[in-house]
């Protein structure tokens, strides 16, 4: 087997809406295509030996054991490669339950989709069920010990970290958005202007003169001591010399731990003689030169947590540990702790697995034992020094048992430090009773506190502490998202795009917009090149200046990594015609409405689908969509439209040379379309498309009708409102229409407004696409020759996979099939072919160039303006 292609969607896609983050593969069966499982001997039961948890797969059965019976009765090697890469996840502690199978339109080839939760752990995990799917289909030897710890590795390395996750579940929950920015390790909640920022428990609202407080240990006690908080007498060592003063000042026992450190590391506790108070000096100086000595304070360790000043949960902690029954070594003891169900690696279950490491060893030492000793029936041993969750430690709910006292003293310290979210670690021998009278004290306060303890304890009742996290940044009614336009189609995307934006911004936001020229925020060209992608619509997301994002979406992104948003609140379809078909594995034209529904599909349930009656494809997706519908149509007797205004839906039209809205049975003329300059006149059809669509924008927004007819008025098309597409040149000596039209649909759109030109002679400069189909590409000559009376064939800077003159050669059988006498040149570069033209075009001709490069056609154009008007002005003062 050999995989042909991998793509790792990241959001809705044309393979599901309902579950974005799949991996999807391209999959060569090679020799295997011709066998079903059934035919190798003992198959399922290897299976079920090698993942015990595939049992649990249902497959089209419906009930546990359906795959294993499926592999039994015999299916595809490809649906176990499936399986398999799932079953792998979901042992490396990333639970992973979608997946599907499709054969290909190539026999032997077919596409495996599978769902995962870090995409470098489903990348892994498609590369490794290949292999093991492959090994078992011909009898070897599978051993998957090293995978599933490369995919647990891969996890501990990249998957949100406890408290990460919490939150963002929580954010999730309460339908607000959220990014993750892998490269700064931060997530984004919300988009745009209404963004917040979280790093585990540390919020964009943590004050960084608080976050400095909590990290200088002294500075802390300092601040508390002022405060009548009870903390632990200490000093600032940096050397042995230093020690040694401490300790006679201080006496044992000790506690020593870095002065600006967290999570507990470099710290020791309970040192009782010098020998061991070196040692701990060292620890701690690997993560600071400043090394605090403190007294050691006998009791329990117990977290506090204040979240944005209240108090909201508390947990005591212990050390991992345990418990001997006479009989087991202690090694022994170690590895039946770790069996508990509930522990994992790293963070991967609400316990983390017992290590002994040389902290471990070390204790083991001060006490003569070893991992072969056997602890007498009751007796405790302490792995740890620290009571921390990922080291091993418990932990035990006591929320309810804080005394007011010390709930009154976590909320004061979290206030004096100035942590909005704060912990707290107490010792003290009972949490219940207030800190002065147990003799406890407040020994550390930290920033960024671990969640864990209190979201999965191991006694006691977990805590939805997240939820006042979420309170805080998004309190209630408070907005996180920005409202949403994706526009996708065929042809119009772009114009359809900035005229969109032009109404927003005439109303008064601040729009950020993606187009296939670059990236714009609030009209500034941020990002230059074809920016139509996901990466392009998280850009604008991530923006934030903007409060409104309009977004085009092009087949190419979708289907290369899917939407960078879940839900948009209005979705455009403007068409769909044979245009990139063999691309992408999409060959037929209702596939690739497979592929534009995706945006009418993400649309919100309150939000607006805008889809256009006139294409049959696109009229066909409303069947099924969990929105809103509205419809815009160049026929006001379209039945489609009839019907669905008779319903009470809403629909714009273009009706007696007005662009109109309709709703329920009344009229809205918003304007005539001869006054909309974007319609050049009414001549150009496919633009009075776009304003339609843009007219029932502007109008489900709740703007004036006044506002959609001046928006529509002021936005004039030029190089600079609409670069490349209808930016029409008058010269003196004839015009100059230039246009991104590069498929049949929009040649023919722009045909038909060049049948309503007069002039003495239309030349057309085209060029055919290398990844076309050879139809594809005959068509545009065939168009081109309807059209104009000379063609000058130019090509593309990317040949795409054909030679020029291949490419040309299917262009001149199209010319020669419908004008067998039609005048042709072949000049290869654009600018040439352009300057060609512009210099032996008759006057009053018309010369329409379909552009790759519109910046450098523009410039060619200009000095020929002046050139010209030179001419005039010379041949005018001569006579």
């Amino acid at each position: 087997m050999n995989i042909l292609e991998l793509r790792i969607m990241r959001g809705p896609n044309y393979w599901s809406i309902k579950h974005p983050k799949i991996i999807v593969l391209k999959l060569d069966l090679e020799d295997l295509q011709d066998v079903l499982t059934n035919e190798v001997p003992g198959l399922p039961e290897r299976l079920e030996k090698l993942f015990p948890g595939i049992y649990k797969h249902r497959a089209s059965e419906g009930t546990e054991g359906g795959f294993l019976k499926l592999v039994a009765e015999g299916t595809s090697f490809s649906k176990v490669v499936q399986h398999i890469a799932l079953e792998l996840q979901t042992m490396a502690g990333m639970d992973s339950g979608y997946g599907r199978r499709y054969p290909s339109r190539d026999q032997g080839i077919d596409f495996v989709i599978f769902s995962y939760q870090q995409e470098r752990a489903g990348e892994y995990a498609a590369h490794a069920a290949v292999k093991i799917t492959e090994a078992l289909a011909r009898g070897k030897k599978v051993n998957i010990v090293q995978d599933v710890a490369k995919l647990h590795q891969i996890r501990e390395d990249e998957y949100f970290g406890p408290s990460t996750e919490a939150i963002v579940m929580e954010a999730v929950s309460r339908n607000i958005p959220y990014i993750n920015n892998q490269k700064r390790n931060i997530i984004q909640l919300g988009y745009g202007i209404h963004q917040k920022h979280i790093q585990a428990a540390l919020s964009s609202q943590t004050s960084f003169f608080a976050v400095e407080a909590a990290g200088n240990k002294n500075d802390t006690k300092l601040i508390l001591e002022e405060a009548g908080v009870p903390v632990p007498k200490g000093l600032i060592v940096h050397n042995t010399d230093e020690l040694e003063e401490a300790i006679d000042a201080l006496d044992y026992p000790l506690v020593l731990k870095p002065l600006n450190g967290n999570q507990g590391k470099g710290a020791s506790i309970n040192i009782q003689n010098w020998k061991d108070a070196i040692k701990g000096l060292a620890e701690a100086q690997r993560y600071s030169e400043a090394v605090m000595v403190e007294q050691f304070i006998e009791g329990f360790d117990y977290r506090l947590l204040v979240i944005n000043g209240k108090f909201v949960a508390a947990a005591k902690r212990t050390p991992a540990l345990v418990t001997g029954d006479g009989i087991s070594t202690i090694q022994a003891l170690v590895k039946e702790v770790n069996k508990d169900p509930r522990r994992g690696i790293g963070h991967e279950k609400a316990l983390t697995h017992i290590k002994i490491d040389k902290i471990s060893r070390a204790i083991l030492r001060e006490k003569d034992l070893t991992m072969q000793s056997v602890l007498p029936a009751g007796e405790v041993l302490h792995l740890k020094r620290t009571a921390n969750l990922s080291t091993g430690g418990t932990a035990t709910d006591v929320t309810d048992i804080v005394h007011q006292y010390n709930v009154l003293m976590a909320e004061r310290i979290a206030g004096i430090i100035g942590l909005d979210i704060c912990g707290i670690d107490v010792m003290t021998n009972d949490i219940a009773i207030p800190l002065p009278e147990t003799r406890g004290a407040v020994i550390e306060v930290n920033a960024a506190p671990g969640l864990r303890m209190h979201i999965s304890p191991t006694e006691g009742l977990p805590r939805n502490v997240a939820e006042p996290i979420i309170n805080m940044l998004f309190p209630h009614g408070s907005p996180s998202r920005i409202p949403i336009v994706a526009i996708t189609g065929t042809n119009g995307k772009t114009t359809t795009t900035r005229l969109i934006a032009h109404m927003l911004k005439f109303k008064g936001f601040q729009v950020g917009y993606t187009t296939t020229d670059g990236i714009y925020i609030q009209d500034r060209k941020i990002i230059k090149g074809d920016t139509t992608g996901a990466y392009s619509s998280e850009f604008v997301l991530k923006d934030p200046t903007v409060n409104y994002a309009v977004l085009e979406c092009a087949r190419g992104g979708m289907l290369r990594s899917g939407l960078a948003f879940r839900n948009c609140d209005i979705g455009i379809l403007m068409n769909v015609t044979e245009d990139h078909l063999g691309l992408g594995d999409i060959h037929t034209v209702e596939e690739m409405a497979e592929v534009k529904a995706v945006i009418p599909r993400t649309v919100c349930p309150d939000g607006y689908a805008i889809l256009n009656a006139d294409d049959d494809l696109v009229y066909e997706t409303a069947n099924g969509l969990n929105c809103k519908v509205a419809f815009f149509s160049l026929d006001e007797e379209n039945p489609r439209i009839l019907k669905h205004i008779a319903k009470g839906g809403l629909a714009a039209v273009f009706e007696n040379g007005f662009i109109s809205i309709f709703k329920n049975t009344y009229k809205i003329r918003v304007d005539r379309v001869a006054d909309i300059p974007l319609t050049f006149g009414g001549r150009a059809k496919f633009n009075i498309q776009n304003v339609l669509a843009a007219t029932l924008t502007g109008y489900i927004n709740h703007f004036e009708i006044a506002e959609i007819r001046t928006s529509l008025r002021t936005f004039l098309p030029s190089p600079e409102t609409t670069p490349g597409r209808m930016n029409l040149y008058k010269l003196p000596k004839y015009e100059v229409l230039i246009d991104y039209a590069h498929n049949t649909a929009s040649m023919r759109a722009i045909g038909d407004f060049i049948g309503n030109v007069e002039a003495s002679h239309k030349i057309g400069i085209v060029a055919g696409i290398g990844d076309r189909r050879d139809e594809d590409t005959r068509d545009i000559g065939r168009i081109a020759a309807e059209i104009f009376d000379e063609v000058i064939i130019r090509q593309d800077k990317d040949l795409r996979g054909k030679t020029g003159d291949e490419i040309n050669r299917l262009v001149i059988e199209g010319l020669t099939a419908v004008k067998p006498d039609i005048q042709y040149k072949e000049i290869s570069q654009e600018s040439q072919a352009l300057a060609h033209a512009l210099e032996y075009a008759p006057e009053g001709a018309f010369i329409t160039l379909f552009v790759e490069d519109y910046t450098e056609a523009i410039k060619l154009i200009e000095s020929f303006r002046i050139i010209q008007h030179r001419q005039v002005t010379a041949n005018q003062h001569n006579t």
